[in-house]
């Protein structure tokens, strides 16, 4: 884990380290048993095609969980995230190949919100397949 960054030492504009994090039919399947979503979007081919989706899609919170990794990776602690939400705009699609997708994440601080409390204000990009798949993802997030 990296090392607690410092409210002091972040600026308006600070760009997180970015990350890509792949995501292959068998990650939603233990997605799948550790949540208890076990909807047959996420696993059955057939069945998401039947109901208009273009293959397998990834389960929302999967995603959201896999974006804030690069929030959480910066902050040197989970624990530091105090509020954390998106709007799920495009689905991840995972197809069932040797590669599977990615989702790529960037992330930026756009707002110290609180000199007492360190926080800041963190907005995501997530995309995959070259298309974004979280909109208005933001955390609030409270630093060393």
């Amino acid at each position: 884990m990296a090392a607690k960054v410092a409210y002091a030492d972040v600026e308006v504009g600070t760009e997180l380290p970015s990350g890509t994090f792949p995501v292959d039919r068998a990650a939603l399947v233990r997605y799948a048993g550790a949540s208890g979503d076990f909807n047959p979007i996420h696993w059955n081919e057939r069945f998401a095609k039947e109901v208009g989706l273009p293959d397998v899609i990834a389960h929302g919170m999967f995603t959201m969980a896999e974006a804030i990794r690069v929030v959480t990776d910066w902050a040197g602690d989970p624990g530091s995230v105090v509020e954390y939400g998106v709007r799920f705009t495009k689905p991840v699609v995972v197809p069932d190949d040797d590669q599977g997708a990615a989702i790529e994440v960037s992330a930026k601080v756009a707002a110290k919100l609180d000199d007492d409390e360190r926080t800041v204000r963190v907005d995501l990009t997530a995309t995959s397949a070259g298309q974004k798949v979280l909109g208005m993802s933001r955390a609030v997030v409270r630093l060393a």
